[in-house]
């Protein structure tokens, strides 16, 4: 029995033994599995006489992709905005997309509104109203642009057709028109002349449409219209295109003129914004000569966009202007002549855009950037 008895105690002692180093075993993995405590230091208590002030800065937002808001198909500013787009993505390592709006007042907004990553094709005359709160869709809110170049002219077209027999613009009256696209630089260019000539398109337009450049000129082939307005630089392509259909069907286009007093009018009530201008009959094939509004485009974009950017912007495009140029007709005015030619006006231009065109040589952008 002693011997049974011995030979238990053994074996209880071996299992109590065994049992005590699981335990420890265990008690280790899960010491070293969790972090030591950590302990907070007490702050530096300040000397009653001296106030500690951290210095606070304001970092510029990093932007390495933005968007160019353009026109409609068919009008000069997609495919201008495009080859821009294109040369940023090929030369630059901003990531760049043109996108298709209603153009100027559009473009705008979409400026305002959705912040520094976006960049515009406009006309001077919606930018300067955007910027200064003239215009009705920027009076609680003005357009916080930048230019960065003059881009190209604009000329103001009325367009029709022989067989509709409108000589001058007074003959609207009684007339299908379109004035453009809904919130575009064309119905803020058609809408001011037609106030200045005394036609109101709701009461005096037989049929007031508000069509792009490639709708309106669909319409007029088609006969649902009588003429159109269209702000775009030359040659436009889908103007182009109504001529020669045009002509195949045994018509003819016609541009009609702005009279000299009426110009005169405009450029009065919008200083600095558009001049006299002569679309020449050879650009589309029509009879004559119309003489018209000219308009300087701009390329601005939201003038927080840091400097860095807005310098790579420029830099490349006007480093890459035989691209843009063989690619767009009108693009053979932008240039380094051309480029600050809004210089002093209203809306300011933008830093970066004036610290390269002044290490090009341009001291107009010199001094601008000293002041």
């Amino acid at each position: 029995m002693k011997l049974i008895q011995r030979s238990m105690d053994k074996k209880v002692g071996i299992l109590i033994a065994i049992v005590v180093v699981i335990i420890a075993a265990v008690l280790a993995v899960w010491l070293a599995s969790t972090p030591p405590p950590t302990t907070t230091p007490k702050p530096a208590t300040p000397s009653p006489t001296t106030t500690t002030t951290q210095p606070t800065t304001t970092q510029a937002p990093t932007v390495s992709r933005i968007t160019i808001a353009t026109g409609g198909i068919g009008g000069v500013y997609y495919y201008y905005g495009s080859i821009i787009a294109s040369i940023l993505n090929n030369y630059t390592d901003i990531r760049a997309n043109a996108i298709q709006t209603a153009a100027s007042i559009d473009n705008l907004l979409l400026i305002r509104d959705r912040g520094v990553e976006y960049c515009a094709t406009t006309l001077p005359d919606s930018a300067y109203l955007a910027y200064t709160g003239q215009h009705p869709k920027f009076a609680n809110k003005t357009a916080p642009i930048a230019i960065l170049w003059a881009m190209y002219p604009n000329y103001l077209h009325i367009v029709t057709k022989a067989s509709t027999g409108i000589k001058t613009i007074y003959d609207l009256k009684g007339k299908r028109v379109s004035t453009g696209a809904p919130g575009s630089g064309t119905e803020v260019n058609a809408l001011s002349v037609l106030q200045l000539v005394g036609i109101d398109p709701a009461k005096d337009f037989a049929k007031w449409e508000k069509l792009g450049v490639q709708e309106s000129a669909k319409a007029l082939a088609d006969g649902t219209i009588d003429a159109f307005f269209w702000s775009g630089g030359l040659p436009t392509g889908s103007i182009v295109e109504l001529s020669a259909l045009l002509k195949q069907r045994g018509d003819q286009i016609v541009l009609i003129s702005i009279p000299d007093d009426v110009i005169k009018a405009y450029a009065e009530k919008y200083p600095g914004v558009a001049a006299r201008g002569v679309i020449p009959a050879s650009v589309y094939g029509a009879p004559q000569d119309a003489v018209t509004l000219a308009y300087w485009n701009f390329f601005v974009c939201h003038k927080d966009l840091p400097a860095d950017v807005a310098y790579k912007i420029t830099k490349a495009v006007f480093e890459h202007l035989d691209i843009l140029q063989k690619s767009v007709a009108a693009a053979k005015d932008t240039n380094l002549k051309n480029a600050l030619i809004a210089l002093g006006g209203k809306i300011p231009y933008h830093q970066g855009a004036l610290k390269y065109f002044c290490e090009a040589g341009l001291q107009q952008a010199c001094q601008a950037l000293s002041k």
